[in-house]
């Protein structure tokens, strides 16, 4: 029994259940089959001695006799053969629950890639078995996204940990050091593990329902990250250019102004500085409210696309967070620090996905001819 569940007191099994039910009506079938015989048949026979001339006529009490110990053995019949086909008959029924109980149990125990797979022909019973089935894939694809996040979170969070060990043991060992570059960069580090950490709050928060909804206009949303992005890409001298229409939705405006954000702030990460530039548009039609973030770059495969929504992925390769060498180099005097947002750690386009997601929308890479990347977000439409 699992714990936490109270303890259920013990019963009959729905086998014994099943038999006893069609027992039961096949009884009743049968005395209401000689109540009929008696009603309509037996009541019209006269209860007075009958003389006829060619022999012995009996009478309804004659036939009482004999047809009272006639009704009972076949109603005692009746109840062997319920009893017996009842039972082989809920044992042949629940044949296919007791796979899925024994299918649970396994998964239970921790064999999620254990399948029903149960054949033959369509019905409630094996309806359950696919629907079981396709749970038990959600499941697995679930938990090991899970654990493939978690051991990417926690490599990467152990690269600052590593960097700040080799900062604190080199300035440990040259006592005569000059401590301001190493505070410096220990600040960075600090910062960017914290930067890493609110992302990871982030994308867990952003994983569940929304909090609170209202509807908002997903072009003022974006017209405000854009803003407050603009001097960032003045910096890297790329030119942004906005167009936007009403785009009516339904949804948190603080994970939707943070979709927004992540997506003007990726696309300038991910430029060519001096020369690059951004384009932002938001629509709405068809019951849908779109959001484009197109943007130069870096040439982008079609298979690198695929994978950039996942958690750590930070342009066309994986984040390996540096070993201790590395952290070492960066003591120093290396750059520890790629900046506090949520691209520099890899969790932008995971983050903009999981939000997308939990409001019922859908979020396209398309890699554009020449380089960079075009970001297309759908939401449905507010009324």
């Amino acid at each position: 029994m699992d714990e936490g569940l109270p303890p259920r007191r013990p019963g009959l099994s729905v086998r014994w259940k099943l038999t006893l039910s069609y027992a039961g009506f096949l009884l009743v079938a049968g005395v209401l089959l000689l109540l009929v015989v008696w009603i309509f048949l037996l009541r019209y026979v006269p209860n007075v001695p009958i003389n006829a001339s060619d022999g012995f006529v009996p009478n309804r009490t004659d036939l009482q006799r004999a047809f009272f110990p006639a009704a009972a053995a076949t109603l005692g019949f009746l109840l062997v053969v319920g009893l017996l086909g009842g039972w082989i008959l809920a044992g042949r029924m629940l044949t296919p629950l007791q796979r899925i109980t024994g299918a649970a149990r396994r998964v239970a125990a921790g064999q999620l890639s254990h399948r029903i797979r149960m054949g033959g022909r369509a019905d409630e019973i094996r309806e359950l078995s696919d629907v079981f089935d396709t749970m038990l894939d959600r499941v697995e694809d679930h938990v090991a996204e899970q654990q493939r996040f978690a051991a990417n979170a926690s490599h990467e969070l152990r690269t600052p940990l590593a960097i700040s060990q080799a900062i604190l043991e080199v300035a440990q060992s040259d006592p005569d050091r000059d401590l301001r570059g190493d505070v410096d960069r220990l600040h960075a580090v600090n910062a960017r593990s914290i930067a890493l950490t609110e992302a990871l709050l982030l994308l867990s928060r952003a994983g569940n329902a929304p909090a609170r909804t209202e509807r908002t206009d997903l072009s003022l949303l974006t017209e405000d990250a854009v803003e407050t992005l603009v001097p960032f890409a003045d910096e890297r001298g790329l030119r942004v250019t906005i167009d936007t229409a009403d785009a009516p939705v339904i949804g948190d405006p603080v994970l939707l102004m943070q979709m927004a954000s992540n997506l003007v702030h990726n696309a300038i990460v991910h430029n060519c500085p001096g020369y690059g530039s951004i384009t932002v548009s938001t629509s709405s039609g068809g019951g849908v409210s779109r959001l484009t973030v197109e943007n130069t770059g870096p040439v982008v495969s079609a298979e690198q696309a695929a994978t950039l929504t996942e958690p750590f992925q930070r342009g066309s390769e994986r984040t390996r967070g540096g070993d201790i060498s590395r952290s070492r180099d960066v003591s120093r005097g290396g750059d520890v620090s790629r900046g506090g947002d949520h691209a520099g750690v890899g969790l932008g386009l995971a983050i903009v996905s999981t939000i997308v997601r939990t409001h019922g929308g859908s979020l396209t890479l398309t890699p554009l001819v020449g380089g960079g990347l075009r970001v297309a977000v759908v939401l449905p439409s507010s009324p």
